[in-house]
């Protein structure tokens, strides 16, 4: 049976904003690729109601935690009376751009819905997470996706696994604030699929990050000087580049300043947390047999 289960960071491998709605949200394209490297999250199933996490992060206000904000959503749902004691390792930084609070979410979603045996689908899961927040959705579908809308709208996708460098520059960027920025760009001219996959597009946002956070700038440049094309993960402050081996991105990762964070990890287009889903299954037809 299950002990951890992965909540496994992203990288937006691009990302444009193409117009503002009437809401206020903006139009954005992107492509998400997973990495194996993440959060992990340890579940055990209550018989009484009650959601507990038991160790809450101090910068996040309980009411505010995706993690019980996702496991409440769930319950409400489907009328389960059971509840769930939930531990978290917190591997990767928030306002990183990385996702982990989505992927937390959706990590929380899609294993509470095996444990307490909800019986949802993959979609219906997807739109639920939606409530929680716009990244929350391709976490839980758990394929590499060429992404439109707020970021809901997917169409999965191949691009190639390569292995990153991740650089955090320990600050968090505030995704309000960029998007509020009067200089940033929300014209972009729509790009197709196979436009990025042949080497297309960019972050739009950079420019404006960089004048904002300076540390993020100071990092772009320093991995500049190892690798063609480094770029941040949507609107947060970490950077990344990618290589062709774990040899290549290792021999950059000992060259890191002490006063960053940086990993490496593979590029993967099958999310770890889907690879779990079908182990737990597997463990549970062997049970049954």
């Amino acid at each position: 049976m299950m002990e951890w289960w992965p909540a496994p960071a992203k990288l937006n491998l691009f990302l444009h904003i193409t117009g503002q709605r009437a809401d206020g949200y903006h139009e954005l394209q992107t492509a998400f690729q997973f990495l194996q490297y993440g959060d992990k999250l340890k579940f055990t199933v209550t018989e009484c109601a009650d959601i507990v996490l038991k160790n809450d992060l101090p910068q996040v206000l309980a009411e505010d935690n995706l993690i019980v904000r996702a496991a409440k959503t769930l319950q409400t749902f489907t009328k389960t009376v059971q509840g769930v004691q939930i531990e978290l390792i917190k591997n990767l930084p928030m306002g990183g751009g990385l996702g982990g609070g989505s992927s937390d979410a959706a990590t929380t979603l899609v294993a509470l819905n095996a444990l307490w045996d909800c019986g949802l689908d993959e979609v219906t899961l997807a739109n639920l997470g939606l409530q929680l927040g716009a990244d929350v959705p391709v976490f839980v579908r758990g394929r590499a996706s060429w992404a439109e809308g707020v970021g809901e709208k997917l169409t999965f996708i191949t691009p190639p696994e390569p292995w990153y460098l991740v650089l955090f520059p320990r600050c968090a960027v505030s995704t309000k604030e960029i998007f509020s920025a009067s200089e940033l760009t929300r014209d972009c001219e729509p790009m197709t699929i196979p436009g990025f996959l042949a080497g297309k597009g960019s972050n739009i946002c950079e420019p404006v990050v960089k004048k904002l956070y300076p540390p993020v700038a100071q990092a772009l440049t320093w991995l500049a000087q190892y690798a063609a094309m480094p770029r941040m993960s949507g609107t947060g402050s970490c950077v990344f580049a990618s290589f062709d081996s774990a040899d290549e991105a290792e021999t950059i990762l000992e060259k890191v300043p002490d006063y960053w964070q940086a990993f490496t990890a593979k590029g993967c287009n099958e999310s770890p947390l889907h690879l779990c889903v079908k182990d737990f299954e597997k463990s549970l037809n062997v049970t049954a047999n």
